[in-house]
């Protein structure tokens, strides 16, 4: 069997937020790599309950977290139904995940309206 690990490092600013997280696995050759948010779900089966740890940097800025958010859903489409073999719900994830996505970029220009207007 072999034992592989994936190391998370945060740094955190005086007021503990974000200011830095880089990570690095063992099967993917020793470089690290930095990343500017992380959600990281762990499914605890005696509890039935999922866990997580959901952090993001003071640099990310919300277009890469609207981006972020749609790539996530999207990709939890796929692992859905690659677990389950539910082609049907993983569309319907993925239709909710353009809806959103959607919805979320015209937030966004909205709101940069609002600032270049006042």
């Amino acid at each position: 069997m072999n034992k592989h690990n994936i190391n998370i490092n945060v740094i955190l600013d005086n007021d503990k937020m974000p200011e830095h997280i880089d990570w690095a696995a063992s099967g993917a050759g020793s470089e690290t790599n930095q990343a500017k948010a992380v959600l990281l779900s762990l499914w605890d089966g005696q509890e039935k309950t999922a866990m997580r740890i959901d952090l993001w940097t003071k640099r990310m800025m919300v277009d890469e977290m609207n981006d972020f958010f749609f790539q996530t859903m999207m990709t939890m489409a796929d692992t859905f139904v690659r677990a389950t073999r539910n082609e049907e719900l993983g569309t319907e994830f993925k239709e909710f995940a353009r809806g959103f996505k959607k919805k979320a970029d015209q937030a966004l220009m909205d709101e940069e309206g609002k600032k270049n207007a006042g």
